[in-house]
């Protein structure tokens, strides 16, 4: 595949434009349902899957840069590129190896442990004790008056937008507590744990 052109431009040719937001994902179609509502004439996304090639959390922000085709990428203009994973079968090393390289790189990272399936359960709980892996939150998900009839790929996102706030604040208090507690994000011992809610808040912001 190509890479994202990184062009500079002079000034006196630019036409103005919006900035767009790269969200690269590990090719979860729940994830990019979710996403494309946050689009609006005033938040441009661009929703790029990687195969399952480049599930493991280095590799996806490695190959971030190489997802785009001819697609221009202007980080002077505003552009940004978040990576949107899970802990999947990420080791302590997989993950901090990705911090490094999106901090080398100026990306955003939006990090589900154990699974992105955590961001819907906290608009209806303050989830703190440990969820051991997908299959458990979606269980946990499917029980009465929450998403009874959840199954993976399904749009939620206007059944979870009235309590989204909420969720927010809940995902913030935990990041407060692991942050105190001295334990890193990035990592399997944070479970539970998403900071997709700082990247609902950022696009929302956008929008």
């Amino acid at each position: 595949m190509g890479r994202i052109k990184e062009i500079s431009r002079k000034p006196a040719h630019r036409r103005a434009r919006n900035p767009v937001v790269y969200l690269i994902c590990e090719g979860s179609e729940t994830e990019i349902r979710y996403f494309k509502k946050f689009r609006t004439r005033g938040c441009h996304i661009d929703i790029i899957p990687l195969t399952s090639q480049y599930k493991a959390a280095d590799s996806l922000v490695k190959k971030a840069k190489a997802t785009m085709g001819s697609n221009p990428y202007y980080p002077e203009d505003g552009d940004i590129i978040w990576c949107v994973f899970d802990r999947d079968d990420n080791s302590d090393d997989s993950l901090l190896r990705a911090k490094q390289a999106a901090k080398r790189e100026g990306y955003q990272l939006a990090y589900s442990n154990p699974s992105f399936e955590l961001w819907f359960l906290v608009h209806f709980i303050d989830q703190r004790a440990e969820v051991p892996d997908c299959q458990n939150l979606i269980k946990m998900l499917k029980q009465p008056g929450r998403l009874e009839q959840y199954e993976k790929n399904m749009d939620v996102f206007d059944t979870l937008k009235p309590m989204q706030e909420q969720a927010i604040k809940r995902m913030k208090k935990r990041i407060e507590e692991l942050d105190s507690g001295n334990v890193e994000l990035l990592s399997r011992r944070s479970n539970p744990v998403t900071t997709v809610g700082e990247l609902v808040a950022y696009l929302r912001d956008r929008g």
